[in-house]
């Protein structure tokens, strides 16, 4: 069982029909517990109900909720959820919330000193407040984990940079991936080639970029591996690529090998899109029988 402690934004995902709790660190967290993890998830809620459901909601998760902090000037996160014919998502996140004004606090440090992995995406330093929290905490990090969620106009060139050096691990999609090595001045074309380029430009030996429903690719000390996906009927993509990270990092950190690991982590993230929001429920048996039905 590993320790973990995910930073970043919790929030009502707002569909057209429906509301769900979400926010992909919270889905990360969501899933690296659902695997028996020791998992504390810090970030901010505003006073009320809205607030009170996803504190309620951690706790009923067994994730550590001692590091989330109630404010009271600021809203808890909302983002309206569209999706279009195929299931893929677009979204409208509303600013600023509770999660963009976490205060640094002795004990989410001792938290982040304490534990084996420390998560972290973009999306939560479009804020100075948090932003500089998350800067602060990352020093303490024993292994740091930065998930690239990529939502505009909310980053920087300049700050996935920062971040991706400060990394021991990098997550990206495809597009993020291309998007990134552009910044850095690739001039590659391949996908392993801009990997090896972005893990020598960052000084970061691992890193894992997803492919919708074509899998994934991980570079982990100097190997790579491959899962090309599975068939899958796609419900929607919320979440999908939180629970892949989640299940990912899960299989790393208790010494799973990479290759089991990542034919892991996607068939979770296959399972997730074929299911209605970010955090379905599934069993590691069901997980068993997705990879080998026979």
């Amino acid at each position: 069982m590993a320790k973990v402690t995910c930073f970043g934004e919790v929030l009502w995902d707002v569909f057209p029909t429906h509301k769900k709790i979400g926010g992909a660190p919270l889905n990360v967290a969501n899933r690296l517990n659902s695997f028996d993890n020791d998992v504390t998830m810090i970030s901010a809620i505003g006073k009320g109900e809205s607030g009170a459901k996803i504190m309620q909601y951690l706790k009923d998760c067994g994730i550590n909720t001692s590091c989330v902090q109630v404010l009271n000037e600021y809203k808890t996160g909302k983002v309206k959820v569209m999706l279009n014919e195929k299931g893929s998502a677009s979204y409208d996140i509303k600013y600023p919330r509770a999660w963009d004004k976490i205060r640094l606090t002795e004990i989410n440090k001792a938290a982040v000193k304490t534990s084996d992995a420390f998560v972290f995406g973009s999306l939560v330093a479009r804020d100075d407040s948090s932003r500089n929290t998350l800067f602060k905490l990352i020093e303490f990090a024993k292994y740091k984990i930065f998930d690239l969620n990529l939502r505009p106009p909310y980053y920087t060139k300049e700050l996935l940079i920062q971040l991706m050096n400060k990394a021991d691990f990098i997550k990206f999609n495809d597009d993020e991936l291309y998007e990134v090595s552009g910044y850095l001045d690739s001039k590659y074309r391949s996908m392993e080639q801009n990997i090896r380029y972005i893990s020598e430009k960052t000084k970061t030996k691992h890193i894992c970029v997803t492919k919708g429903h074509h899998g994934a690719v991980l570079l982990y000390d100097d190997k790579f591996y491959y899962n090309s996906g599975y068939l899958i009927k796609v419900i929607d993509t919320v979440g999908a690529g939180d629970s892949f990270l989640g299940s990912l990092i899960s299989q790393l950190l208790n010494k799973v090998n990479p290759q089991e690991s990542i034919d892991f982590a996607c068939a979770v993230g296959a399972m997730v899109a074929q299911s209605e929001g970010a955090n379905p429920k599934i069993r590691p048996s069901e997980i068993d029988v997705f990879i080998d039905p026979y």
